[in-house]
């Protein structure tokens, strides 16, 4: 793409100001300030922030820095868990809420720190008891429930990397992710409740694990009291079994900063998913820190972010980031129109909730179905709003302001990503908000729009968002494939690429996410790999070749379009459609799917013989290409 490029940016973009008593009341008062304190040292402020935290061993250094390669807090010792239960359950907060559980029928279950501390021990001498040592990867396939949290922080109090792969996948997508960590447990449910219908899980791993020679032991929590499923007992084990006769204590395992905490696989935009690898030490310190001043969470505030555990939002801000700072958590397995689209907004009247963090699809999805649903409760609980996964459109953020948080709500518009950890770039509570622009970068992180040399680009004018330094919660590298990680670092020069657009205002230099730059589909705050797609359209036997791209659509941001040739002696037809959207749908999950399909003769490819996914789009939209001088005749 060009160097950069000029956006229009309207000269009337509105502002909205915060009641004052937000700055004065919040953790960060003066966002100004604080970032003047940051740049003028920058080891100092993080240093600052991690003594908010116990450490077994405080480090030697702040930052050692070999680009592209960071050791944060060098030779600190810790365990997470500490942080977020046992020191807690040592001071006033023992009996606080820590987790509230809403499920699709109205159960509810609610979790002290005390009980959560008790149930994380229990799980974690469970996994002992299966072999399960520090640095043993477990693969956790569950839905949103508790024992989903459980299992997390229990691998992560005996020094075990989890990695969580979101429930919606299917088997070809899991066994992927297992035989890659090379998983020796795999956790998960019986089933899994959406929309009133029972989706199984267990028969999805059955089929995950047959090439998967790394997995010993099936850990299944049982769901289904009437019909309860049946254990293979020489390779499953019952979730509760496993906890019967254990102590509900169990010692933290000592880590070092650097060691893994968790792999979490992200979507690639060349092939297989990449195992995002992220450490103990750092991202205590970022996900804590930014869950404090990010959200500014008061000890008396209920926080729902209604992100899925699966995915890297449910992981910093639904587990590590408030459960580290003491915060009341609200989880459900839910969906934002089921039993019918006042279902969010009756758990935040029922449960007084604060702070609510949710995606842009589910508020285009709110804006469709009308502000009736919204009015019928009482939403006057809430005092901060946030948004997450994609850019939230101008139109979304009035409509969030205005009827859900009654034009007094500030709304905190988070850009981060799998790779960052932790929030980036955002609009700090009590600062002016610009509807459409993240906001600034917070207060610890160098971000910065510049063209392909890594030059700043000038405010009006489209770039590359990139970042400048190293922070705490930053990626360590791409399990099995430091190359990938090196290049997050080398495709521009001196700069972690983010792999969006942005543009820089004038005046403020508040940043505006555009989109992505490369070959990564947003389908309802998802990200979905055109590459992952493309093979599963290709492994059917009558496809020849396929392409797919995003299609902008007002309620999921996107929707992925597949460009099809057919094998010879297979002909279009409506029916073939649908098989190829269900042959998508069985091989990696219903997210992946595409909602339109169009056979085509020839692809548009480069004369090396890539794909040109752009001119695909560029055509579906009706705009100029740009150059296609690489075109293939």
């Amino acid at each position: 793409m060009a160097e950069s490029f000029e956006v229009s940016l309207s000269g009337e973009e509105k502002t909205y100001v915060p009641d004052p008593s937000y700055k004065k009341n919040a953790w960060t008062k003066d966002y100004t300030a604080a970032y003047k304190e940051f740049m003028a040292d920058p080891e100092g402020f993080w240093e600052k922030q991690a003594h908010h935290f116990e450490w077994i061993r405080k480090w030697d250094r702040v930052l050692e820095w070999n680009y592209p390669y960071a050791k944060w807090f060098v030779n600190a010792k810790l365990n997470i868990t500490a942080n977020c239960l046992d020191r807690h359950v040592n001071n006033h907060r023992r009996n606080k809420v820590a987790l509230i559980w809403r499920g699709e029928d109205g159960e509810e279950r609610i979790f002290t720190y005390k009980k959560l501390f008790q149930e994380v021990c229990r799980f974690a001498q469970g996994l002992k008891k299966l072999g399960v040592t520090k640095g043993d990867r477990v693969c956790i396939y569950m839905p949103l429930v508790p024992e989903q949290v459980i299992a997390m922080l229990a691998c992560a109090r005996i020094g075990a990397v989890h990695s969580v792969v979101f429930g919606g996948f299917g088997v070809q997508a899991l066994n992927m992710r297992i035989k890659d960590a090379e998983a020796k447990i795999v956790i998960t449910a019986d089933v899994t409740y959406r929309r009133g219908k029972t989706i199984p899980l267990k028969t999805i791993v059955e089929e995950a694990i047959i090439n998967a020679p790394s997995v010993e032991k099936v850990v299944v929590l049982s769901r289904e009291v009437e019909q309860p499923v049946e254990l293979h007992t020489e390779m499953e084990v019952d979730y509760h079994e496993l906890m019967e006769g254990v102590p509900s204590t169990c010692e933290p395992e000592v880590m070092d900063a650097e060691d893994p905490l968790f792999i979490l696989y992200t979507s690639g935009s060349t092939g297989a998913p990449k195992g995002i690898v992220h450490t103990c030490g750092g991202y205590m310190v970022g996900t804590g820190y930014t869950t404090q001043h990010v959200f500014d969470i008061k000890d008396n505030d209920v926080y729902w972010c209604t992100a899925d555990t699966g995915w890297i939002t449910g992981h910093s801000y639904v587990v590590y980031g408030p459960l580290a700072i003491g915060a009341t958590v609200v989880m459900a397995e839910a969906v934002p129109d089921y039993p019918d689209a006042g279902a969010f907004w009756k758990i935040v009247e029922e449960l007084g909730v604060t702070i609510f963090y949710t995606a842009p699809t589910a508020i285009r999805m709110f804006m469709k179905v009308g502000e009736q649903w919204p009015n019928k409760y009482d939403l006057s609980s809430l005092r901060i709003l946030g948004s997450v996964g994609e850019p939230l459109n101008p139109e979304a953020f009035e409509w969030y302001y205005r009827v859900i948080g009654k034009m007094a709500c500030p709304i905190v518009d988070t850009w981060w990503q799998t790779e960052t950890g932790m929030h980036m770039i955002t609009t700090m509570v009590g600062e002016p908000m610009r509807p459409g622009f993240a906001g600034r970068p917070i207060p610890g992180v160098v971000a910065d729009v510049v063209d392909k040399q890594g030059k700043p680009v000038a405010p009006g004018n489209g770039g590359f968002l990139v970042i400048k330094k190293p922070w705490p919660a930053m990626l360590r590298t791409v399990y099995k494939n430091d190359e990938r990680y090196r290049t997050y670092w080398n495709t521009i020069p001196d700069c972690y690429t983010a792999g969006d657009l942005a543009v820089k205002a004038k005046g403020d230099e508040y940043i505006m996410i555009i989109g992505r730059a490369d070959d990564i589909i947003i389908v309802a705050g998802h990200n979905i790999g055109t590459a992952e797609v493309e093979s599963a359209l290709v492994s059917h036997q009558a496809v020849a070749e396929a392409a797919v791209i995003g299609k902008p659509e007002p309620m999921k941001g996107n929707i992925i379009k597949a460009f099809v040739i057919l094998r010879v002696g297979f002909s279009p037809s409506e029916k073939l459609k649908s098989d190829l959207i269900y042959h998508v749908r069985m091989t990696l999950g219903p997210i992946a799917m595409p909602s339109e399909i169009e056979f085509v003769d020839k692809l548009p490819k480069t004369r090396s013989g890539k794909i040109m996914r752009r001119v695909l789009k560029a055509k579906e939209m009706g705009i100029d290409p740009g150059d296609v001088s690489t075109l293939e005749e």
